[in-house]
C-alpha cells in the first residue's frame, strides 16, 4: 500500500505545508518519510512566522531547531509583558545568532502591553547578536519592537550587515535615541540600502545628501515617524534638499506619521512641498485643516494614502473634500471621526483607484472597519 505522501509530489505538499503553523508542520512531518521530507525543506521554511505566545512553551522544540538552517525570512510575534512568550522570543534569537544562519530578513512584532519601565535590555541584546552574526542580513523591521532604539544597534548594523536593503526603525517609542551620525554611518556602510524608517530627529540634511549624490544606488521607500520631543525640536529640512533628493529619485515614495507631540510650528516645518508624500497620517491635536488643504495642493501627484484622526467639523469636511478633487491617485483614505455626506461623495467621484476607505456618516462602536471598494 502506498503511503499517504506519495499521491502528491514533494513540490505540492511543500505548498500546503508552508502556510501551516509550527505545531501543524511538526504533526505533519510524523506522518509518513515522503511528508516528513516535504515538512523539512527549503521551500516551507523559507519564509516563516512564528508566534511565541501559542506555538513556543518556554524551550525550542527540537523540530523547529532542526528546520532553522532553511529559514531566510522570519517574522517573529511574541508578548514581552508575558514572560514565557519572551524568554521564547530570545531564545529562539539567540539560538539564530549562534549559529550565524543565512538569514536575510527579520521583522519582530510585539503584541500587548509593554510593561512600565521595561528597557527592552534582553530583548534588544538578541537583536545585536542576530545582526552580528547574520551578514546576509537584506531586512530589518523593528517598527513594532516598543524599545527605545539607539546608536549602539545602528552601527552594529551598519558594520555588520553589509547588504542590507531595509531597515526600519520608526517604532513607537516616546524617545528617539539614534542621532543623525549612525545614519550617515549607516548609509556609508550599506550602499544598497533602498527603504528606511526613522523618527524625524534621526534625519539631517547630510542624510538627505548622501541619499541624492550621483553614485548612490536606487533610493525608493523613506518613512519618518514624528511623535517625540527631539522631532519637535529636530531642525528643518529645506525644501531645496527635498527637490534635489526627489529629482535624483524619482520614483521615492515618503511616508509622514505626524503624533499630537508635535506643535503647530513644527507641521508647518516638516510640510515641504517638495516632499514626495505617498502616505501621511494626521493625529495632531492642534490644527488637522490646514495639513489636509497643504496635501491637498502639493502632494496632489505622490498620495496614496491618508489616514486622519481629528474632531469633526465643517472646515474639516471641506478640507477633505478638496483633497479628494485634487488627488485623484488616492487609494485608501481614512477618517476617524463622522464625515458629511458629501465627502464620501467626493472621494467616490474624484479618486477612481480607491480601493478602501473609512468614512463614516454616523457614530458607530468602535473600531471602525474599512469599507472595500468593489
Amino acid at each position: 500500500m502506498a503511503e499517504p505522501g506519495e499521491r502528491l509530489p514533494e513540490e505540492v505538499l511543500a505548498l500546503i505545508f508552508r502556510h501551516l503553523s509550527l505545531k501543524d508542520r511538526a504533526a505533519a512531518a510524523r506522518v509518513c518519510r515522503a511528508w516528513a521530507d516535504a515538512a523539512n525543506s527549503s521551500a516551507v521554511w523559507h519564509d516563516t512566522k512564528i508566534s511565541c505566545e501559542c506555538e513556543l512553551e518556554g524551550m525550542l522544540p527540537p523540530y523547529l531547531s532542526a528546520c532553522l538552517d532553511h529559514v531566510h525570512n522570519l517574522r517573529l510575534e511574541f508578548e514581552p509583558s508575558r514572560e514565557p512568550s519572551r524568554r521564547a522570543a530570545i531564545k529562539l534569537l539567540m539560538t539564530l545568532a549562534d549559529r550565524a544562519l543565512g538569514l536575510r530578513g527579520l521583522c519582530l512584532e510585539c503584541r500587548g502591553e509593554k510593561p512600565l519601565f521595561d528597557s527592552g535590555h534582553d530583548v534588544l541584546e538578541a537583536v545585536h547578536a542576530v545582526c552580528g552574526a547574520a551578514r546576509e542580513l537584506r531586512h530589518l523591521d523593528l517598527r513594532r519592537l516598543p524599545f527605545t532604539l539607539d546608536d549602539a544597534l545602528v552601527l552594529r548594523a551598519a558594520r555588520s550587515c553589509p547588504e542590507l536593503h531595509s531597515l526600519f526603525l520608526d517604532n513607537s517609542t516616546l524617545v528617539d535615541s539614534v542621532g543623525p551620525g549612525s545614519v550617515l554611518e549607516l548609509l556609508g556602510a550599506c550602499p544598497r540600502l533602498r527603504a528606511l524608517g526613522l523618527h524625524l530627529a534621526s534625519l539631517s540634511h547630510a542624510t538627505l545628501e548622501v541619499l541624492a549624490a550621483p553614485d548612490r544606488s536606487p533610493f525608493a521607500l523613506l518613512t519618518l515617524r514624528c511623535a517625540c520631543p527631539e522631532d519637535a525640536r529636530a531642525s528643518p529640512l529645506p525644501n531645496e534638499t527635498w527637490a534635489a533628493l526627489r529629482r535624483r529619485h524619482p520614483g521615492l515614495a515618503v511616508e509622514l506619521e505626524l503624533e499630537p507631540a508635535l506643535p503647530a510650528e513644527s507641521v508647518t516645518r516638516i510640510l515641504q512641498p517638495a516632499v514626495p508624500v505617498a502616505a501621511l497620517r494626521l493625529n495632531l491635536s492642534g490644527d488637522t485643516i490646514g495639513p489636509v488643504r497643504f496635501a491637498a495642493h502639493h502632494y496632489a501627484a505622490t498620495l496614496r494614502a491618508l489616514e486622519v484622526r481629528a474632531a469633526a467639523s465643517a472646515g474639516l469636511n471641506a478640507a477633505l473634500e478638496e483633497l479628494a478633487a485634487r488627488c485623484a491617485g488616492l487609494r485608501e483614505v481614512h477618517c476617524f471621526c463622522v464625515v458629511s455626506p458629501s465627502v464620501l461623495d467626493a472621494f467616490r467621484a474624484h479618486c477612481p483607484r480607491l480601493r478602501n476607505y473609512t468614512l463614516k456618516l454616523t457614530r458607530e462602536p468602535h473600531p471602525w472597519r474599512p469599507t472595500p471598494v468593489a
